[in-house]
């Protein structure tokens, strides 16, 4: 097949086809319950001719368009208290612009080992809990409930900055585990905080010119109609349905990067 006039070489119809099945699908499972970096970012990686900071620049310009999209579908629906959402979104964008910042200089297999210890760590207490997440009990409360969202938003921030697959994931469950909310809740929280470390890691990334615009806004668009299907079917079916989802989307990070730590040590 011929390549595109406004796209990339090494992109034909059936590569821009497969890119845009791949945004789809990760606005869907992003929108319920983070993770679609898993599916988006890998495809754009197997792109001919792409370096790695094109496609972490690109996939965070097709993944704000979903998060954007699913935080909005979330609020007006479930009406996520905004009082811990914006202070621990504005922590976290500043985290993803440093971690964009350091993410050429720092090997994404320095991370992978502890990324997957801690990914078997999230699976088997949501496994052997299954009253976790159920229903909102806040912890903490006051300053105390802010200065621990703040620090999962930095963290976790500067992760998806570096390298970013599964950061919907880990925000999902820290602020079931660490701040007590439900599934649901938590779900809708961490759209906001994951729109605001895609802006900070593209606010990085931009001024460089690692961003491929048309490539960026085509998969935007289908990353947008997988984020209004998943988040009105994660409303209309409620926290089992996320939690379940949740520790299959767990299950197959933690086979991914395995395979991945294993493909660069053997």
């Amino acid at each position: 097949m011929p390549a595109l006039p406004f796209l990339p070489d090494g992109i034909d119809w059936g590569v821009l086809a497969l890119l845009i099945a791949a945004a789809f699908a990760a606005g869907w499972v992003d929108a319920v319950v983070g993770g679609g970096g898993l599916l988006q970012l890998p495809a754009l990686l197997l792109v001919p001719g792409l370096t790695p900071v094109q496609a972490l620049a690109t996939n965070k310009l097709a993944s704000i368009f979903g998060t954007a999209t699913s935080s909005v579908s979330y609020y007006r629906t479930v009406r996520p208290s905004l009082r811990t959402a914006l202070p621990m979104a504005g922590i976290a964008l500043v985290g993803a612009f440093a971690g964009a910042s350091v993410a050429a200089m720092l090997p994404a297999q320095l991370f992978k080992p502890i990324i997957v210890v801690a990914l078997v760590v999230v699976a088997l207490i949501t496994l052997f809990k299954p009253a976790l997440g159920a229903v909102t009990r806040v912890k903490h409360r006051g300053s105390r409930h802010l200065i621990v969202a703040s620090a999962i938003g930095a963290s976790i921030g500067f992760y998806d900055g570096v390298l970013g697959p599964g950061t919907g994931t880990f925000l999902v469950f820290s602020l079931v585990g660490l701040l007590g909310y439900d599934f649901l809740r938590a779900s809708a929280k961490a759209k906001i905080v994951n729109f605001a470390t895609n802006l900070g890691a593209l606010l990085f990334f931009i001024p460089l010119g690692a961003v491929l615009w048309p490539l960026g806004l085509v998969m935007g668009a289908a990353n947008v109609a997988g984020s209004l299907l998943g988040s009105r079917m994660a409303i209309a079916r409620g926290t089992r349905f996320i939690r379940a989802l949740f520790l299959i989307v767990v299950a197959v990070l933690i086979v991914k990067l395995g395979f991945d730590i294993w493909a660069e040590w053997r």
